[in-house]
């Protein structure tokens, strides 16, 4: 009986394995992030969750209490390859070393910081100025280790300086592309008025990560870097031309794309979004 029973219990496992190994692979990448309420609950469930929806290639933000090697055993155990992770401003100046090695601890290739630290909602010239001397430094030393650095624009790049030029023109001219590109938010260059497709059309070749995320219709704009996350909606519903955006990323060399949904509706919306996203290639 308990032969028979382990047998059963083994075909059981085999015929899951099966069923995971059906999954149709998502043709983009995720954000953990999106998650991070499931993960704060539940990490080997919601990373299960994560396969499940097909995805294949995920952006790191944090390890929710686990060690980094208990992190990527996960990671492992369920197909997910960590093709990015975060670093802050105050570790890129101070801490480029413990960024290569938990990169590498995780089998990661690129490194992204989101925040360029500012007082209040005003961007200035000595922000920009600091940034491009932390991300030049930081850049070079990561590059010198087999890593590829990018900053994710926030918003607050595009206020403009007194030469009529946004922050985000400095920020490109003066960070040296061979240690400092970009990873496009769509969402967050939507917010203060700019088109994404113009961007990618005006700098090809400097943004080689996007986060997707689509914005309701009707939310206001915004230059500071903030928004309310409930108006992420699913790809497609939004006002910010995903589809448009998906093939003009093509010509212009985005690598890596990640969809990144900030709402409390993340775990029904990315879904929705992987198939909107299968059905407009």
């Amino acid at each position: 009986m308990k032969t028979l029973l382990l047998s059963i219990g083994l075909l059981g496992a085999t015929h899951l394995i099966g069923l995971a190994q059906k999954v149709t692979p998502a043709p983009v990448g995720v954000q953990l992030y999106s998650f991070r309420n499931q993960f704060a609950k539940d990490v080997p469930g919601t990373m299960a969750k994560v396969r499940e929806m097909g995805f294949r290639e995920v952006e790191l933000a944090g390890t929710y209490g686990l060690s980094n090697a208990e992190f990527k055993k996960l990671l492992d155990q369920n197909g997910l390859k960590a093709i990015s992770t975060g670093a802050a401003f105050e570790r890129l100046e101070t801490d480029v070393p413990g960024i290569i090695r938990e990169a590498k601890e995780f089998g990661a290739r690129y490194v992204s910081c989101a925040w360029i630290p500012h007082p209040g909602d005003s961007f200035t010239q000595f922000d920009a100025d600091r940034a491009v001397e932390v991300f030049n430094t930081a850049g070079k030393l990561l590059a010198q280790n087999g890593l590829t650095f990018c900053y994710h624009i926030h918003g607050y790049e595009f206020q403009k300086r007194t030469d009529g030029s946004t922050y985000f023109d400095y920020l490109a001219k003066n960070l040296d592309p061979k240690y400092v590109n970009f990873e496009l938010d769509v969402f967050w260059a939507k917010m203060p008025g700019e088109d994404p497709v113009a961007l990618l059309q005006k700098y090809p070749k400097r943004f080689l990560l996007s986060h997707l995320k689509d914005r309701k219709p009707g939310t206001p704009g915004a230059q500071n870097g903030r928004a309310d996350v409930e108006t992420n909606v699913t790809l497609g519903q939004g006002d910010i031309g995903i589809a448009e955006f998906m093939k003009a990323a093509r010509k212009a060399g985005v690598r890596h794309h990640f969809i990144e949904d900030e709402s409390s509706r993340s775990m029904e919306q990315v879904p929705q979004s992987v198939a909107f996203l299968r059905e407009n290639k």
